[in-house]
């Protein structure tokens, strides 16, 4: 019976972490704050759920193996040329102003809850990371500035693996600092954590290089050297393995003629298990007794670290930038706190506790605090504040491509003209290379892949087109990107001969989003009419030349209308269900095949 009952609380848990995370989606938050909330629903406000008697034992190894891949997630996103190519802005933030949010957390938490420095400098590196989890919710909600909100998503991006790398230092320096001859101790652990780390990334870089795994193995193989690398620099010296499999990321993110893109998927879809799991068990752990332990001293933290120390944080690290001070005023207050910082806070909470270290249960707590109040409080307030501060952007105009085939960059290209942004996103690296070289704007990687969620930046988008040649997934990414653009701004080719009778094989039209161009109009047609020399015309109406004058001038002629863009600059897509009502100023853009 005791076997049953610990087999239906972790099938339990599996249903309540889906759920987290489908409502995350549906309200568009970041699904951290739903798991928090509902992990300390279930244990200590209820106290249906106590992991310590569940899993015993195991608890503190699974949490570190969890945590482990968690990190080695992270650093695997931390692509040197990417941070070359970030704006100055960027690299000051996550340097200059991590280490100035830092210190004043550090400061702060010593004196206001009387934690010794040790773990208050611990507790100061773990509050400087946010993370794209957080933050990409969070702008496409908010919608500010596309400036603005590449700034925050890069910092996001590049605060996550450089912050667990931070966190690992301190914590190896303060546990170092513990023991007798500190500083070797300390050198002991970097030169495990180094090369270990440097070693098992250069192997998998070069196994995976010369293709000596099949690619359906790759992953695994990926997952188990992970385990096998923080499990062995913990048994060389102690606590090295975070810092190793950290290192093993970011060799294998900046190793040459490396494909890691099976990696990457599969880390992504075992992570987002992870998460749900771990945050769940962390959350259910917290008693009560210690958010009313740290008293109102916590709550003045949270006030100097959104109020001093992120505001101190940006003004001094972009100080000599093009930055208005409205701009500043916004990013000074848009810094939720992530994952990386609640998963290291629990591990090394568990990990000081067993050494005895005073006020290491209250970390958990108060790290919790900090990433819901920061996530509510800035998820209510960043919106009316971009408004009030002149930042926000308008109704989002932009298009994002589905495809990047020969039909899709042609539209992309005519859209692209008028003044609106334009993002293709395909999987084959072949289109997109063509579409760079055409000058559109890329994203390469599957659009419906939790990488596009955090990834794919969608500021100034606001519609969607799906133009790939099969239609059956062209309503996957309808559906799935519903709830971002709403029904009456997703598009997609049908191309759904009548009569069929092959109701089996169809796609399902449950949903709402519109047909293009109308509905026996298939990817097959407009490429067929492309490779036979059609043209995408732009053909402007008047007075004297009305919508019928132009439908009369190309009679007897292929003529696929596309979109309209009236005086306004707006534009209208053509579907099977409705027909663009242009008047004099506006322009017709259409695929036209003149006869031979």
């Amino acid at each position: 019976m005791h076997q049953e009952l610990i087999g239906l609380t972790i099938a339990g848990l599996g249903v309540l972490g889906l759920g987290c995370q489908w409502l995350a989606w549906r309200m568009k938050l970041p699904a951290i704050l739903l798991l928090l909330i509902a992990g300390l629903v279930i244990g200590p406000v209820a106290g249906i759920f106590n992991p310590n008697i569940l899993f015993g034992d195991l608890l503190f190894p699974l949490i570190s193996l969890a945590v482990a891949v968690i990190l080695f997630e992270g650093s695997l996103t931390l692509n040197f040329a990417e941070i070359k190519t970030v704006r100055k802005n960027v690299k000051s933030i996550v340097t200059i102003g991590a280490i100035i949010t830092w210190i004043i957390t550090s400061v702060a938490t010593h004196y206001l809850l009387d934690f010794s420095w040790s773990l208050a400098f611990l507790f100061g590196s773990m509050t400087v990371v946010t993370g794209p989890t957080v933050i990409v919710p969070l702008l496409r909600t908010v919608r500010p500035q596309a400036k603005l909100a590449n700034i925050l998503r890069w910092e996001g991006i590049l605060i996550d693996p450089i912050g667990a790398i931070f966190v690992v230092i301190v914590y190896e320096f303060i546990v170092s600092s513990s023991k007798m001859h500190s500083l070797e101790v300390f050198g002991l652990m970097l030169l495990v954590g180094l090369v270990i780390g440097a070693v098992a990334g250069w192997l998998i870089a070069y196994v995976l290089r010369n293709h000596l795994i099949p690619e359906y193995l790759q992953p695994f193989a990926v997952l188990v050297v992970v385990l096998g690398v923080f499990a062995g620099s913990n048994a060389l010296e102690s606590e090295a393995g975070l810092l190793a499999v950290t290192v093993m990321g970011m060799w294998l993110a900046n190793a040459k003629d490396v494909d890691i893109r099976h990696i990457l998927h599969f880390k992504e879809n075992l992570t987002i298990l992870l998460i749900s799991g771990l945050f769940l068990i962390l959350a259910s752990r917290i008693q009560l007794a210690d958010f009313h332990a740290l008293g109102w001293g916590a709550i003045t933290l949270f006030v100097v670290i959104q109020l001093v120390a992120r505001p101190a944080s940006i003004f001094i690290s972009t100080m000599f930038s093009q930055l208005a001070f409205k701009e500043k005023l916004f990013l000074a207050w848009v810094a939720p706190r992530g994952i990386v910082a609640a998963a290291i806070s629990a591990l090394f909470a568990l990990k000081l506790i067993d050494d005895g270290v005073a006020g290491a249960q209250l970390l958990v707590p108060l790290t919790f605090m900090v990433i819901i109040g920061t996530v509510v409080l800035q998820s209510l307030t960043a919106r009316p504040i971009a408004r009030l501060l002149g930042v926000a952007e308008p109704s989002p105009k932009g298009f994002l491509v589905v495809g990047a085939n020969d039909v899709a960059r042609q539209i992309g290209l005519a859209l692209q003209k008028y003044d609106c942004r334009v993002v293709m996103t395909d999987s084959n690296w072949d289109y997109i290379r063509a579409a760079r070289m055409a000058g559109l704007e890329t994203y390469y990687g599957n659009a419906v892949s939790s990488h596009a969620d955090e990834y794919l930046d969608l500021i100034g988008v606001g519609h969607l087109l799906a133009l790939t040649p099969d239609k059956h997934f062209n309503a996957v990414v309808a559906n799935h990107y519903e709830t971002d653009f709403g029904s009456r701004n997703i598009f997609r080719l049908n191309g759904r001969r009548h009569n069929s009778g092959l109701e089996k094989h169809s796609a399902t039209q449950a949903h709402s989003s519109a047909v293009l161009f109308g509905d026996d109009i298939s990817y097959k047609e407009l490429a067929s009419l492309i490779n036979q020399g059609a043209e995408i015309k732009h053909t402007k109406l008047s007075d004297n030349f009305t919508l019928d004058d132009y439908y009369q001038q190309y009679q007897g002629v292929s003529l696929i209308p596309l979109f309209g863009v009236d005086i306004k600059q707006n534009i209208h897509l053509f579907t099977e269900a409705s027909t663009v009502e242009a008047k004099a100023g506006w322009t017709i853009i259409a695929l036209v095949k003149e006869t031979d």
